[in-house]
């Protein structure tokens, strides 16, 4: 770092502390021991049933099951779904190792879509790869927060005949045209882990208005009969019907990361609007810089800025590299989807061999200079405006057009 120029002093991975409700709440939990499910006292709810209940409602969904994971509830709606091993499963390019992963840990085989220049599935190529491979489920990951035409893909998986899984790890409060993120396919997944929107350390939620699927979630889930504990639950005949034929996968939440969580639910809006007041100061302090290329977002797409993404058109790998440590010198990590190796949470389709990924040259365009940054709320608006004109000036000082 040269001398005089500004560093940033703050951490990328330090979150806000736990509201002080979800502290007195996990206290009296603690306090009490009942921290399994259904180990409740007589006439109690218990934390996690009720947590279930208020995101529903939340959603609007009718039923909702909360998880140890986001991954496990990945897996889950796929196996309530009846995928097996050996099924194709369309997934789009763009996305974390979570999601192949769900898909692989069935047995089941990704079939990876292309992704556009604006970071979101290609339908073209999702149509294509449909009728090619005859899967007939699609897990849709909402990557990075990044929303897709929600209406046109509907419309899209209708003529297909594919089901829908919606991936919603990075749009937890975000909506569609005023729904809210989840509640366009037949089940919806979110992760409570700690880089999320609500923090419990780990878990996950899944949402649906099947009765079907979500009695086969819940009994894989781990409910040993204990069903009608649950509030956002079908009723007894849905699970009637499955209780007998259902395998036990235990992965249920527990009461503390409940109770820690239900009081963080009702602050998704206000978090969305301080997300996205952070994200767009830095995208002010980037808008027009040479050498930067932000994302567009689409019209209709009321989404989350917990991170932001842009590019560096047209350099090569050794450029970004040193582009990249630069902005660490300074204190700005940023990650970028295009290196040739795996490192940290960063990894891209073609790391995950398991998958046997096919060449996919719109993503690996989409991918080669696309840089991703985390925006904590334990950043102020001065920590964004700094942050942004740090990169600015380490894109400037790569000098003339890759």
């Amino acid at each position: 770092m040269g001398a005089g120029k500004a560093k940033f002093e703050g951490s990328f991975t330090q979150q806000e502390p736990l509201p002080e409700d979800a502290i007195a709440a996990a206290l009296d939990v603690l306090r009490h021991g009942r921290l399994h499910r259904y180990n409740l006292a007589d006439g109690e709810a218990g934390e996690a049933a009720l947590l279930e209940a208020e995101f529903a409602a939340h959603t609007g969904a009718r039923y909702c099951l909360a998880v140890a994971s986001g991954g496990y509830a990945l897996a889950t709606a796929l196996r309530a779904l009846g995928v097996g091993p050996g099924e194709p499963v369309l997934t789009n390019a763009f996305t974390l190792a979570p999601v192949p992963g769900a898909i692989a840990s069935l047995g089941a085989r990704p079939v990876f879509v292309e992704t556009r220049e604006d970071l979101t599935i290609d339908m073209e190529d999702l149509a294509a790869r449909a009728g090619a491979s005859g899967a007939r489920v699609l897990l849709l990951s909402h990557m990075r927060g990044h929303i897709c035409d929600m209406d046109a893909l509907g419309d899209l998986c209708a003529r297909l005949g594919l089901t829908l899984i919606e991936d919603c790890a990075h749009t937890m409060g975000a909506r569609w045209r005023g729904t809210p993120s989840g509640r366009h396919g037949a089940i919806a997944c979110y992760s409570t882990q700690t880089y999320k929107h609500v923090n419990a350390g780990e878990g996950g939620l899944m949402i649906s208005d099947d009765p079907d699927l979500m009695a086969r979630a819940i009994l894989l889930s781990g409910s040993y009969m204990h069903y009608p504990r649950h509030r956002a639950a079908p009723p007894p005949e849905a699970f009637a019907r499955h209780r007998l034929t259902t395998p036990n996968i235990s992965g249920r939440m527990d009461n503390l990361r409940a109770a820690i969580l239900r009081p963080q639910i009702p602050m998704l809006d206000a978090r969305r609007e301080a997300w996205n007041a952070r994200y767009r100061r830095i995208e002010e302090g980037l808008s027009g810089a040479p050498g930067i290329a932000l994302i567009k977002r689409r019209v209709g797409e009321e989404f989350v800025g917990s991170s932001i993404q842009f590019r560096l058109p047209g350099r090569e790998g050794a450029e970004i590299a040193d582009f990249v440590a630069a902005c660490a010198g300074r204190g700005v990590e940023l990650k970028w989807f295009g290196a040739p190796e795996p490192h940290g949470f960063t990894s891209r389709y073609a790391h995950w061999a398991y998958a046997d990924p096919p060449v996919l040259p719109r993503t690996d365009a989409a991918l080669a200079t696309l840089l991703d940054m985390r925006l904590p709320l334990t950043f102020s608006l001065e920590d964004c405006a700094l942050i942004a004109r740090i990169i600015r000036e380490e894109a400037e000082a790569l000098g003339g057009a890759g």
